[in-house]
């Protein structure tokens, strides 16, 4: 797989160069996804993009989603049809967009789509973290027919975090990267 096939899909405000998202885009060559607007999020206009992105790409690509770009992942892919581009999705610290408080900060995000992604998916969560309770995560991964991994109590799992280049989910990345293609077929 061609490392500008794997697509980093940041959450609201970007990933910062601290961000292991940015890290990784740096040290790989990954390909992040640009948003017109990073502060007033729109649903609609953040999954036309990534339709773009990913029409434009030459194979499947990976989707390695912070946050807000979890919610993008599971919105584009209950409506899209175009799916078969994507082979994975590595989903990293989803935010409850129903919740009071981040609707407020998130507006015309919810309801979270609960359908089964028609791709493989691993979702990462933080025990502590202040957008999503754990249970409520495990329902998204649940939902999304994700494998679901409890990264420890590290916050937002962001460059608060201090998880510099995170190999850990780095490694599931690349597990996500060499799947068969025939196993990634919807």
């Amino acid at each position: 797989m061609k490392p500008g096939n794997v697509l980093i899909l940041p959450g609201w405000q970007n990933s910062g160069p601290g961000h292991w998202q940015s890290r990784w885009e740096a040290a790989h060559s990954y390909t992040r996804v640009e948003q017109h607007d990073w502060m007033r999020p729109l649903r609609g206009d953040w999954s036309a993009r990534l339709e773009d992105v990913l029409l434009s790409c030459d194979e499947p690509a990976v989707l390695v989603a912070h946050s807000l770009g979890c919610m993008l992942t599971a919105a584009w892919a209950s409506h899209s049809k175009n799916t078969r581009r994507v082979k994975a999705a590595l989903l990293i610290a989803p935010p409850d967009v129903e919740r009071d408080d981040v609707r407020q900060m998130l507006p015309g995000w919810a309801p979270v789509p609960m359908q089964k992604l028609p791709f493989p998916a691993v979702v990462f969560c933080s025990s502590d973290d202040p957008f999503c309770a754990p249970e409520r995560a495990r329902q998204f991964a649940a939902a999304w027919g994700a494998e679901f991994i409890d990264a420890g109590p590290r916050g937002h799992l962001n460059a608060d975090s201090g998880l510099g280049d995170w190999p850990e989910a780095h490694a599931r990345l690349q597990q996500l990267q060499n799947l068969n293609p025939a196993v990634t077929a919807p």
